[in-house]
């Protein structure tokens, strides 16, 4: 039997790892880069990166702009995540559910995955109202610091709760404060859900409970970022909109096929 060694960097694969540069280089710039752009961004000739680029957008992998010629990431990589992870059919089934609360609470709410070293937010529903605050679909979240982040690390089982801790803290570049983390984890396992105020904004406190699948498989978390106005006319106040959070994370818990 062939034995496969994937412990160091064995193989070199230049042509591959200049696509995923690429696109990685361009997940940062949402207004899209030129060739030259990229090139300088990346340290390599503008030779070296073109081809490559002109394959990945006739591949459907890049766009480019036929007034500006800059290049832009399509959604062709969104689904393809979509269709080879469990993600398609997380967002499937709580969709519903999702759009149901957004209508009932007056609020928004995110569906936030793991993805390695951040979160990233696989569906969103919005305020139906005239105001509301609301993440963007694909957006990365810190998994330290943010309320969803919290809740997938304390209902992970120990062994991908260390891994995606490692993934965060070599991303920070700084020591994780693992205990004051465990602390936080206990509270959140023992109380059922997480709950502050937004680390970057202003009169904004997420609220999030966890969705699992099958045999209590943790499948994501689900939050609901309350906007409090100032004039105190939301729909809800902050403890009804989380009872109802809790209602519906169950609920989507059960279609994945959580029967605890």
């Amino acid at each position: 039997m062939t034995r496969v060694r994937s412990t160091t960097k064995t193989y070199a694969a230049p042509a591959i790892e200049k696509a995923f540069q690429i696109i990685d280089m361009l997940s940062h710039y949402p207004q899209g880069a030129l060739v030259k752009e990229m090139a300088a961004h990346l340290g390599r000739s503008v030779g070296e990166l073109f081809r490559m680029v002109v394959v990945l957008e006739q591949s459907g992998y890049l766009r480019r702009s036929a007034t500006t010629d800059r290049y832009t990431v399509t959604y062709k990589l969104l689904d393809l995540a979509f269709r080879a992870t469990p993600a398609r059919h997380l967002v499937r089934s709580a969709t519903p559910a999702m759009r149901r609360l957004v209508e009932e609470v007056g609020q928004s709410c995110h569906l936030v995955v793991p993805n390695g070293a951040h979160g990233l937010v696989v569906a969103r529903e919005e305020n139906p109202g005239t105001r509301g605050f609301a993440l963007r679909l694909g957006a990365p979240i810190d998994m330290i610091q943010s309320c969803s982040g919290q809740v997938i690390l304390a209902f992970s089982p120990p062994d991908v709760t260390d891994h995606l801790l490692r993934e965060a803290g070599q991303v920070r570049g700084e020591p994780v404060d693992r205990a004051a983390l465990e602390a936080r984890w206990a509270r959140i396992r023992e109380q059922g859900f997480d709950q502050r105020k937004s680390p970057v904004t202003f009169g904004v406190t997420d609220v999030s409970f966890p969705v699992f699948a099958f045999d209590r498989e943790l499948m994501g978390a689900l939050t609901v970022p309350f906007m409090e106005l100032i004039d105190g006319s939301q729909r809800m106040n902050l403890e009804a909109v989380a009872d109802r959070l809790r209602e519906t994370a169950a609920a989507i818990s059960v279609e994945l096929g959580c029967t605890e």
